[in-house]
């Protein structure tokens, strides 16, 4: 029985690891100096947490220190994404339900543009209010984007869940079924597990459709982490295969946060982000909180 037991768990393993060595085979990039890209990805939570001129100059110094090209378009691209989401006070996010909307700033009408929307952990293989307000959010953006198409990402979550009930494959049924959306614009990725899986899977997704530009979607504390991880993405996605895609906008189902962690959500951004590029442990060596 032990024997039995012992293989079975094996065989399980093996499948995860297969599994997951697959998705990063496909879409992940390590950069050739770890201890640069680590450097430059701690001042970018210094510069977040304390918001001060020698801060901001120090990733600057940072960037510099990054020569090889892919490493510096890359990097270029974290930093400068970083700088508007987290480092502009007056960076905008738009909230649902603070009225109807007609349209969102920049955003183009065609095809080309998609709405990338972010699952939550299902609670016993059901969704939860959360998720179905970022369904309705994301409903109401399709309304007013009438060519664009939508992606919903997320795994098999929740403790209790014995049918294996995806959040991509409840929260289609929702927008098609409770909102009234073509179920025909709307592409699912059922395997992701974390918001870097979103990003990650995701991308493949945009990229065979043809997609130019992205606005995300999901709950306001989690909008700027889920856009470093996309942004980070598209760029990862641009040096390898040649296919370029703009994170443009946001939209947000206005919660606040479940939990205190969520309120560092600069923190889990920079962590996640440093999982899909490979970096060392240890790379990104982040300050105390609040020093």
């Amino acid at each position: 029985m032990k024997k039995r037991l012992r293989l079975v768990l094996i065989v399980m393993l093996a499948m995860t690891a297969s599994a997951f060595g697959t998705t990063r085979a496909e879409t992940g990039y390590s950069p050739k100096d770890g201890e640069a890209f680590g450097a430059l990805l701690a001042s970018l939570v210094r510069a977040c947490e304390t918001p001060t001129e020698e801060n901001r100059a120090q990733i600057e110094q940072n960037l510099a220190a990054i020569q090889e090209p892919d490493d510096k378009m890359l990097a270029e691209a974290i930093a400068g994404h970083w700088k508007q989401v987290y480092l502009d006070p007056e960076y905008q996010l738009y909230l649902y339900p603070d009225g109807e909307v007609t349209e969102l700033p920049d955003l183009p009408k065609g095809s080309t543009h998609a709405f990338a929307v972010l699952g939550y952990a299902l609670e016993n293989g059901e969704m939860r209010p959360e998720l179905k307000g970022r369904c309705e959010a994301a409903a109401m953006v399709a309304r007013a984007y009438p060519k664009a198409i939508l992606v919903c990402s997320g795994g098999a979550t929740g403790s209790n869940n014995p049918e294996q009930h995806t959040e991509a494959g409840m929260m289609k049924a929702y927008l098609a079924e409770k909102c009234g959306i073509d179920p025909d614009r709307i592409f699912t990725d059922d395997r992701a597990m974390t918001t870097a899986e979103n990003a990650i899977n995701t991308l493949a997704i945009l990229r065979k459709q043809g997609i130019e530009t992205v606005t995300i979607v999901t709950s306001a504390y989690h909008q700027k982490w889920g856009q470093v991880l996309y942004n980070a993405m598209a760029a990862v996605y641009e040096i390898r295969y040649g296919y370029s895609v703009s994170i443009l906008g946001n939209f947000c189902y206005n919660i606040g946060a479940e939990d205190e962690a969520y309120q560092h959500d600069d923190r889990i951004a920079i962590r996640q982000l440093s999982q899909i590029l490979n970096l060392p442990k240890g790379a990104v060596q982040m300050d105390p909180r609040g020093k």
